[in-house]
């Protein structure tokens, strides 16, 4: 079990700093588009975000708190952001998860820290607290799997 324990406990270390995004996007139940961003602003700054995404070569904002920035008319009634505890935005979207094109970029920016994940139309998650879980801590998962296997044979 010991044994079990150090082998678990390498592959976290290695395995968890490259599964840790500070962005993810999910289809809530009514059939919302969420964007979490989790950038720690930078210390003594004004908090700023601008969330965006891109097809191809387009870049298109849907949401920010930038002076001078604008996001595309279509999403201004249609977007909100919330601060999120400890640090980070959450943005939703209503209603555009139907008219996604097939591979999506998702961009948050909070302070100039700029985060992105691609995302193909298929493969968007439902906002679960548990598949939120199971994508981010999936490596702790099969660790406890492998500790339960070993402990039980």
């Amino acid at each position: 079990m010991l044994k079990s324990l150090f082998v678990c406990g390498v592959l976290g270390v290695l395995l968890i700093p490259a599964q840790c995004q500070l962005i993810s996007v999910c289809v809530e139940e009514d059939n919302d588009l969420r964007v979490d961003c989790e950038i720690e602003p930078k210390a003594n700054k004004i908090n700023s975000y601008e969330f965006s995404w891109s097809f191809g070569t387009k870049e298109t904002l849907i949401n920010t708190n930038v002076s001078g920035s604008a996001a595309e008319m279509q999403f201004r009634d249609k977007s909100e952001v919330v601060e999120l505890e400890p640090h980070g935005y959450r943005m939703t979207l209503s209603g555009f998860t139907d008219t996604l094109p097939h591979n999506t970029t998702y961009m948050c920016k909070i302070s100039g820290n700029v985060e992105s994940v691609t995302i193909e139309k298929d493969h968007l998650v439902p906002c679960s607290a548990v598949s939120m879980f199971l994508k981010g801590s999936w490596t702790w998962v099969v660790c406890l799997l492998f500790i339960f296997f070993r402990t039980h044979c």
